[in-house]
């Protein structure tokens, strides 16, 4: 997805780009030099901690809400782990406001004219759709499939695979869900790349609820009963729904309007069509990290 950017020169309003009296960004609470080039991302503030707790050094621990961020070095690579709570609309906050920390000046409020990209990595947990996927495994997300409608209140062009992708799924699955239109957005093919050595790959379904979005029925009863069935079955060019999480259409959706290079890997702690769950996820997220890190190291 490609975006219309905004490239005013004027100052941006105090009503739209909130800053605290310190100087940092409104939700994040971080000041510009907080922030490292490379930002691993998690749902859970916990696991902030359990990436930095293999940190040779933390430089800064910042801490608003549900976001947390731990910013320090491993093996010499500047990095920057922050939770961002869950779901599409907290993706949409944390995502413009890195974005403002390194693309417009805070003491002046402009944008600036040459901007910066990001490498975002969201690490998460997932819920896998085919029964080829094991639990524990790692799944790594070439699109995302939003269930979530945020990449629809921006100004975007989507690129012509995602095109491809949204006209064969609307031909495959009967989608009877007036409310939200799906979507799909890629992540960032070199980065894809670089983490899928001991990864599946695929689709991931972006939800925008833990229960009903993701045909979970416990005692309300979903509008279209038969969804992961349709999920699982959809195949286009080689390419089949692996995952349901919860974030990763927004990353990269804003990521590649805003220019930044994002990726999305996930721990299966569940099989849904198999009906079995992990018996020690934390242990898998564990190893996971320490993958990731050698990975971009």
């Amino acid at each position: 997805m490609r975006a219309s950017l905004n490239e005013s020169t004027f100052p941006l309003e105090e009503s739209e780009l909130v800053i605290n009296e310190d100087g940092s960004i409104f939700h994040l609470h971080l000041l510009p030099h907080q922030l490292a080039q490379t930002v691993l991302v998690v749902g859970d503030q916990g696991r902030v901690e359990q990436i930095s707790k293999n940190f040779d050094s933390i430089e800064h621990k910042v801490a608003n809400r549900e976001f947390v961020t731990h910013t320090g070095t491993y093996k010499g690579k500047k990095i920057s782990a922050i939770s961002t709570g869950i779901g599409a609309d907290n993706i949409d906050i944390v995502l413009n406001e890195l974005d403002a920390l390194v693309n417009i000046d805070l003491k002046t409020r402009k944008i600036k004219k040459n901007p910066t990209s990001l490498t975002i990595i969201r690490i998460g947990t997932s819920g896998a759709l085919q029964p080829s996927i094991p639990v524990d495994s790692y799944v790594v997300s070439d699109y995302g499939l939003g269930f979530d409608g945020l990449a629809g209140f921006y100004k975007n062009l989507s690129e012509s695979d995602e095109l491809d992708l949204e006209k064969a799924f609307f031909s495959q699955v009967n989608w009877s869900i007036s409310t939200v239109k799906p979507y799909f957005a890629k992540g960032d093919e070199e980065l894809i790349d670089s983490l899928s050595e001991k990864a599946q790959r695929g689709i991931t379904v972006t939800g925008n609820g833990f229960y009903g979005p993701q045909g979970r029925v416990l005692r309300l009863k979903t509008k279209q009963e038969n969804l992961n069935e349709q999920l699982q079955s959809f195949e286009f060019n080689g390419i089949k729904i692996m995952n349901f999480e919860m974030e990763t259409s927004a990353l990269y959706s804003l990521g590649r309007m805003m220019g930044h290079k994002t990726a999305t890997i996930c721990a299966v702690i569940a099989n849904r069509h198999l009906k079995k769950y992990s018996k020690n996820y934390k242990k898998t997220v564990d190893k996971m990290i320490i993958y990731v890190l050698e990975k971009i190291k």
